[in-house]
C-alpha cells in the first residue's frame, strides 16, 4: 500500500493563482530575514515517496481516498532555486516509483548592497520563479494525487467486496475516509497532522491484518457451522418423520381418550343409577337406632342388642307381681330398624352407613338427616360431634365427602357450587344463625314457597361457600348462636331445632346437563315428657312448642306414608320448612338416639315407637332434579 504525500512547507500551494499570491507575500518577507541573518541555507529538496527518512506511519481510511504515492517538498534557503522533481512532473496515471529522484540545487549568493536594488529586484524576481515553479509542482502533485485517489477509490471497492461479512466495521473506516474527502482543505493541516495520520495508517493496516485474519478464522468456522447445518438438516430431517408418527399417536391417543371418557360418563351414569336402585331397595325413609353409652361405660340391662343382628334392640321390663305370690316377670319390647349403633360404636362407623345417601346430593336428589330423641341422648354429638378428626358427627363429614366427590367430579366436567345456610327453629320462630349484626337489629323471618316449589326463608343468609374449612367455620359460628337452656335432664339442653342445608347446583356444560339439590341435616330439640323434664315458666313454653313441632313431623310423614291428599306441612315451621326434603322428592334418614339410663325407660319406649312408626313408612320413589 502506497504512503499518502505530505508537504512540509509552512504553505502549500493550490492551481489558483489567488492561492500562489499568498504563498508569495509570506516568502518575501522570509527573504529579508535571511538576508538579515547572514545565515547559509540548505537548499530546497523534491523528495518522492520512497524517501528513507520519511515515517512509515498510516492514515486512516476515508471513502474518496486510502494510499497514494507522492513527493514530499521541503523549503529551502531563500535564494535557493528549487528544480522540479521528476516524481511529481510524472504524467497521470504514471506511478510515481517509476519516477526519478529529484535532484535538489542550492545557490549561495553574498548579501545585497543597500543600494543594489537592480540586484535586489532580480533575487525577488528569481524567488518569483521558484514559488511560481513550487506551485505548478504541487499541482502537478495534485493531479497524481487525484490519479492515486481514484485508484485508492477502486481498490477499497475491492476490498468492500472482499470484506463484506465485516460490513458493519468498514462503515466506521468508510466515514472516516469519507471525513478525507476533502483533502483540499485538509492539506491545510497535513503538516500538523502527519504523524498522527500515519500512525492512525499503521494501526488501521494492523486492524485490517487482523480482520483477515478473523475472516479466515470465520471463514473456516463458517464451513464448520454448515458441517453442523447439513447434520442438523439430516436430524431435523429423521426427528420430522419421528414428530408425524407421534402426531398420529398423539391423535389417536386422543379419540381413545374421548371414548374412555364417553364410557367414564356412560359408567357414572350407570353408577348412579344402579346407586339410586340400591337406595330404593333400602326404603327412601330410613331409621338407625343409635344408643348412647353411660356414663360409667357398658350398656344398661334394659337394653339388649342381639350379636348376631345388627338390626334389632330389645327393651325389658322387669315387672313386680302384684299378689306377691308369682315370681317378677319380664316383658319385653322388640323393634327392628335398618341399623341399630350399640354404645361403642364410632362416628367413623356412623357415617359410613349414610355415606351413600350423602353421595345422593351430588347426584340431584334432595337429601334430609335428622336426629330425634330426648334431651341428653346425643343428638347433637351425633349430628354435630367435637372438633377432634375422630369424634366429628354427621354434618362435618357430610361437608368433607361433598367437597371431595365435587372435586373428582370434576375432572369429568362437573362445575358445582355450593351456598349454605343455618337456621333454628325457637318457639315457632326462625332465627338466623349465621346472623353476625347486632342483636337488636335482628331482622324477622318468613317462610315463602316460590313458584318453582322451592321453599325460601326470607332475610336469612345465604352464604356461598368454596371450601370444607369455610362451612366449618360457618358451623362454628352457628353453634355459638344456638339457644340453649338447663333442664333436669340436661344441664346444657338444646331447647331449638337447627337446620343447616347445603344448597347444590352442578353444571356439565359439554354434556349440556344441569342438576340442583338440597343436603339437609337437621338437629331437633329434646323430645320429654313435661313431668319428666319438670319444666316451669318459659321451659314449659318452650317445651309445648317442641313437642308440638315433633308431634307435627310425625303427622307428616305418616301423611306421606298413607299418600293423602292433603300434607299439613303448615302445621308447624320444622315441617314447612322441610317440605322439600320430606315429600316423596327425597330421601331421608333419621337417628332415633336413646339414653341407656334406667329411669329413661319411658321416654327411651315413646322414642323407639316413634321411629317404628317412621319407618314402617313408605312414601314413593326419589327422582333425580336434573335437566
Amino acid at each position: 500500500m502506497s504512503r499518502l504525500p505530505v508537504m512540509t512547507s509552512k504553505r502549500v500551494l493550490t492551481n489558483s493563482s489567488s492561492e500562489n499570491a499568498q504563498v508569495m507575500a509570506p516568502a518575501q518577507k522570509k527573504m529579508r530575514r535571511e538576508q538579515d541573518m547572514h545565515k547559509p541555507q540548505a537548499a530546497a529538496t523534491v523528495i518522492g515517496h520512497r524517501q528513507a527518512p520519511v515515517a512509515a506511519s498510516r492514515a486512516p481510511h476515508s471513502e474518496s481516498i486510502r494510499t497514494a504515492g507522492a513527493a514530499t517538498v521541503a523549503v529551502g534557503p531563500s535564494r535557493g532555486v528549487l528544480k522540479r522533481s521528476t516524481a511529481s512532473a510524472a504524467p497521470r496515471g504514471v506511478n510515481p516509483k517509476q519516477a526519478a529522484v529529484p535532484k535538489t540545487v542550492g545557490v549561495g549568493a553574498s548579501r545585497r548592497k543597500p543600494w543594489d536594488l537592480k540586484g535586489k529586484v532580480n533575487d525577488m524576481e528569481d524567488k518569483i520563479r521558484n514559488f511560481q515553479t513550487k506551485a505548478r509542482s504541487v499541482n502537478e502533485e495534485m493531479e497524481a494525487l487525484k490519479s492515486s485517489l481514484s485508484h485508492s477509490q477502486s481498490r477499497v471497492s475491492q476490498m468492500e467486496k472482499e470484506v463484506e461479512q465485516q460490513r458493519s466495521q468498514i462503515s466506521k473506516y468508510e466515514i472516516e475516509l469519507q471525513a478525507l474527502s476533502h483533502v483540499r482543505q485538509e492539506l491545510e493541516k497535513v503538516s500538523s497532522d502527519k504523524s498522527f495520520l500515519q500512525k492512525e495508517l499503521s494501526n488501521l493496516e494492523e486492524k485490517y491484518k487482523v480482520m483477515e485474519t478473523l475472516r479466515d478464522s470465520q471463514e473456516t468456522e463458517l464451513q464448520a457451522l454448515k458441517m453442523k447445518l447439513s447434520v442438523q438438516e439430516s436430524t431435523m430431517t429423521r426427528l420430522q418423520s419421528t414428530l408425524r408418527d407421534r402426531e398420529e399417536e398423539v391423535h389417536s391417543l386422543k379419540e381413545m381418550v374421548a371414548e374412555q371418557k364417553e364410557e367414564l360418563h356412560s359408567g357414572e351414569m350407570e353408577r348412579r343409577r344402579l346407586h339410586n336402585t340400591i337406595q330404593e331397595l333400602k326404603g327412601n325413609i330410613r331409621v338407625f337406632c343409635r344408643v348412647r353409652p353411660l356414663v360409667s361405660g357398658g350398656l344398661s340391662k334394659h337394653i339388649q342388642l342381639p350379636a348376631s343382628d345388627d338390626k334389632s334392640i330389645v327393651l325389658a321390663k322387669t315387672e313386680e307381681s302384684h299378689t306377691g305370690k308369682v315370681a317378677d316377670t319380664q316383658k319385653n319390647y322388640n323393634f327392628s330398624f335398618d341399623r341399630v349403633f350399640g354404645p361403642q360404636a364410632s362416628q367413623q362407623e356412623i357415617f359410613e352407613e349414610i355415606s351413600l345417601l350423602v353421595q345422593s346430593a351430588l347426584d340431584g336428589y334432595n337429601v334430609c338427616v335428622f336426629a330425634y330423641g330426648q334431651t341428653g341422648s346425643g343428638k347433637t354429638y351425633t349430628m354435630e360431634g367435637e372438633e377432634y378428626d375422630d369424634t366429628r358427627g354427621v354434618i362435618p363429614r357430610a361437608v368433607q365427602q361433598v367437597f371431595k366427590a365435587g372435586q373428582k367430579l370434576a375432572a369429568q366436567g362437573w362445575e358445582f357450587t355450593f351456598t349454605a345456610s343455618f337456621v333454628e327453629i325457637y318457639n315457632e320462630t326462625l332465627r338466623d344463625l349465621l346472623y353476625t349484626g347486632k342483636a337488636s337489629k335482628r331482622p324477622e323471618h318468613e317462610i315463602r314457597k316460590m313458584a318453582s316449589n322451592e321453599v325460601t326463608v326470607t332475610n336469612l343468609t345465604y352464604e356461598k361457600v368454596y371450601t370444607e374449612d369455610q362451612v366449618q367455620g360457618l358451623i362454628a359460628v352457628a353453634k355459638r348462636n344456638r339457644s340453649t337452656a338447663q333442664t333436669s335432664q340436661n344441664d346444657r339442653s338444646s331447647r331449638s331445632h337447627s337446620v343447616f342445608q347445603l344448597h347444590i347446583e352442578g353444571v356439565n356444560a359439554g354434556r349440556d346437563v344441569t342438576c340442583k339439590s338440597t343436603l339437609c341435616l337437621v338437629d331437633l330439640a329434646g323430645s320429654e315428657r313435661m313431668m319428666k323434664s319438670q319444666s316451669q315458666g318459659d321451659r314449659f313454653k318452650e317445651m309445648t312448642a317442641i313437642n308440638s313441632s315433633l308431634s307435627n313431623l310425625g303427622i307428616v310423614i305418616t301423611s306421606l306414608a298413607n299418600k293423602e291428599s292433603h300434607i299439613p306441612y303448615r302445621n308447624s315451621k320444622l315441617t314447612y320448612l322441610l317440605q322439600g326434603c320430606l315429600g316423596g322428592n327425597s330421601k331421608t334418614l333419621m337417628f332415633v338416639n336413646i339414653s341407656p339410663e334406667s329411669d329413661s325407660f319411658g321416654e327411651t319406649l315413646n322414642s323407639l315407637r316413634f321411629a317404628s312408626k317412621v319407618n314402617d313408612c313408605v312414601i314413593g320413589t326419589a327422582s333425580s332434579n336434573k335437566k
